[in-house]
């Protein structure tokens, strides 16, 4: 590996938060009470947090700054302002819409953009996302490049769109009931893949030549904008912001976690253009969010994000990000470590079919070696396949997804190469004896989004 290729933290470590190490049967209960669920971990037993990069960021000496100058007015906050301003001027859509997280954001625009029984096209799936469609009688269909469903094919901008599914789906369904595209950018669950920006032009076109909204799921742009910048030619001399108002221009709207991309632990948005739905969001948001200038977060909360999204447009910022990922999984690859390929913006996605064999997929072997990375380490990851995906609503039978994964995700601006080293080891040694990883069954499965709060035990 080149080592020079990786840059230095582009800041300085001003504050500290000690962590400590459990002793292996220490963990050996933890895990086992957890009922082999990572997710019910406690946060003080695990040594390295790689479970999620949602609302775990390093915020700035400036946004600390700028939690001082929260204004809590209920309604009118200026801290609103400056975070409406700021949308408007990064994303170019005409209204914003806050929210409390993306998943509010989520619930907002099913409720109003899908008519029950109509469908929503994506690039791949994500569990909360395609829950609230389902739940406001939507049909989700993945129309997502097949290459994307390979773990080790390593072509750029895996994310993308198949344009002949996206028209043979309109031919059979009819433009007329296809509520929205929903286009991520980037695709979590193929590994944090990312979309060109021709892709999302020629799915723009599309989409106005047949009358149907693009919604983007906005969580990751920062990152996409990254990849765009390195990877597509025509696009290497431009800013990340040029970049990231560039693709919105292609697209109705977009739902964002500020736990991402805006660089805060809380909040979220919902962007529009169209002055309708913008109407029928605010009605929706007073419901269930809170004002429609504040929608479940306080002033501070506003102001962080503000600024947030402002420094995650940095250049050196971003560039750091994502290759302290892409150093994390060159080392595994280097390894042998089976991983999906190539490395995406926020995590590296280990292939458990390849790295367990010796397990059926129904034997939920992502979730086992998630909690067995636990087990050998102290490092919590989590699982994303047979049980992220859960059961379809009218079969009740499994998603059985070809991608079954554990995700190492990477929280933005906490932790430093030699802790990226400190996973890889980590990993590296498991893999030694990964026969001993034992499949998992349910012992407490629950109806919606089990993956949060699901029990399993050892077969």
């Amino acid at each position: 590996m080149d080592i020079n290729k990786f840059p230095a933290e582009p800041f300085r470590i001003k504050s500290v938060e000690p962590v400590k190490m459990n002793t292996r049967e220490e963990r050996e209960r933890i895990v086992k009470e957890a009922g082999y669920n990572t997710f019910l971990i406690n946060s003080e037993d695990v040594y390295i947090d790689l479970l999620t990069d949602s609302g775990t960021n390093a915020m700035s000496d400036r946004q600390w700054g700028g939690l001082m100058v929260g204004d809590e007015a209920y309604a009118g906050s200026r801290n609103w302002h400056h975070l409406e301003d700021t949308v408007k001027e990064l994303f170019g859509f005409k209204h914003v819409v806050p929210t409390h997280q993306g998943r509010g954001a989520e619930n907002i625009l099913s409720s109003i953009a899908i008519k029950p029984g109509q469908y929503v096209l994506g690039n791949m799936y994500f569990t909360t996302t395609r829950f609230h469609q389902e739940k406001n009688g939507g049909v989700f269909i993945d129309i997502i490049k097949d290459v994307a469903h390979d773990a080790g094919k390593n072509v750029p901008f895996k994310g993308d769109i198949d344009l002949q599914k996206l028209q043979k789906v309109i031919d059979e369904k009819g433009a007329k009931n296809i509520a929205y595209i929903c286009l991520a950018v980037t695709v979590n669950l193929a590994g944090g893949q990312p979309v060109s920006m021709k892709n999302i032009r020629e799915v723009s076109q599309l989409a106005k030549k047949h009358g149907i909204k693009i919604f983007f799921d906005a969580t990751r742009c920062v990152e996409n904008a990254y990849f765009i910048k390195e990877q597509e030619p025509g696009f290497e001399n431009k800013t990340i912001a040029e970049i990231v108002h560039e693709m919105f221009s292609y697209g109705d709207g977009c739902t964002m976690s500020g736990k991402k991309d805006c660089l805060v632990n809380i909040g979220g948005f919902l962007c529009m253009n169209d002055e309708e739905l913008f109407q029928a969001a605010k009605e929706i948001v007073v419901v269930y969010e809170g004002m429609p200038s504040y929608g479940g977060m306080a002033g501070r909360d506003m102001e962080a994000m503000a600024i947030g999204l402002k420094e995650s447009m940095q250049y050196e910022y971003i560039r750091h990000r994502v290759l302290q990922v892409r150093y994390l999984g060159e080392r595994l690859l280097e390894a042998g470590i089976p991983i999906i390929e190539p490395v995406g913006g926020h995590a590296v996605f280990l292939d458990a079919k390849r790295f367990c064999p010796h397990l059926k997929q129904e034997e939920f072997p992502a979730q086992s070696l998630a909690a067995n990375l636990y087990l050998e380490s102290g490092v919590r990851s989590m699982e994303r396949g047979i049980v992220s995906a859960g059961r379809d609503p009218k079969t009740g039978e499994n998603h059985v997804p070809n991608l079954e994964t554990v995700r190492l995700t990477i929280p933005r601006r906490v932790y430093t190469y030699k802790h990226m080293d400190v996973v890889a080891d980590a990993v590296i040694k498991l893999y030694k004896h990964k026969e001993d990883i034992k499949g998992l069954r349910f012992v407490y499965e629950p109806k919606q989004l089990r993956f949060f709060t699901a029990r399993f035990e050892e077969i």
